[in-house]
């Protein structure tokens, strides 16, 4: 049976959060360095460039794993990395295309990343039960798992699963993304001006 904790202990015990600041810290708060965020969004919506800038500044925190199962070390991944500037974080971040055992794998190891990009849920072929006990096996890891989208809902019953456990829900649409963060925040946050100003009108 697992230990009982008062309110005080509850409210003493020291948690490891991610001091974002601006624009970050409007729209997601000051989350906890573990659980598990999802981000979904249709395709041509800006959902790659915004899970790139958000891994870059995820660097300050953390060493940061890629796994890029939809698109591995593509041309277009490229360029978007480029058009963040991703170069900037040097070797803080790294891309993979690892089966999920080949992911665990390399988390149980020395000096593992941190903090972990699934794109995406629907390419890892992860059943919920299996992303529960990936969650329960690394708890101090931070999971950024990736959706396709079925209208304003992640795609899939596994990724709709997931979407209730997340700790930060992110839906991507017309280059801005829209949070749901159980650390306050709140703000749509801004992926590319332009490109949001052309889909929701410049007074948005």
């Amino acid at each position: 049976m697992a230990r009982a904790v008062s309110v005080s202990q509850l409210y003493s015990k020291k948690r490891k959060l991610l001091a974002f600041e601006g624009e970050m810290a409007a729209s997601f708060g000051q989350p906890e360095m573990k659980g598990a965020w999802l981000i979904w969004g249709g395709s041509g919506n800006g959902k790659t460039t915004f899970i790139a800038q958000l891994s870059k500044y995820l660097t300050q925190f953390g060493r940061v794993a890629y796994n890029s199962l939809e698109e591995g070390d593509s041309e277009s991944l490229k360029l978007t990395f480029k058009r963040v500037a991703m170069h900037e974080v040097g070797r803080k971040i790294i891309i993979l295309s690892e089966t999920m055992v080949e992911l665990k794998k390399r988390l149980k190891k020395h000096k593992a990343p941190q903090i972990v990009v699934i794109d995406s849920s629907q390419y890892s072929q992860m059943t919920y039960k299996e992303y529960v006990e990936m969650r329960a096996e690394f708890p101090n890891v931070l999971f950024l798992i990736i959706s396709h989208a079925e209208g304003k809902e992640p795609e899939g019953k596994v990724a709709k699963k997931i979407r209730y456990d997340a700790f930060v829900k992110i839906r991507v649409e017309g280059y801005m993304a829209f949070a749901a963060s159980r650390y306050g925040g709140g703000k749509p946050y801004v992926i590319w001006k332009e490109g949001a100003d052309r889909y929701h009108g410049a007074d948005f």
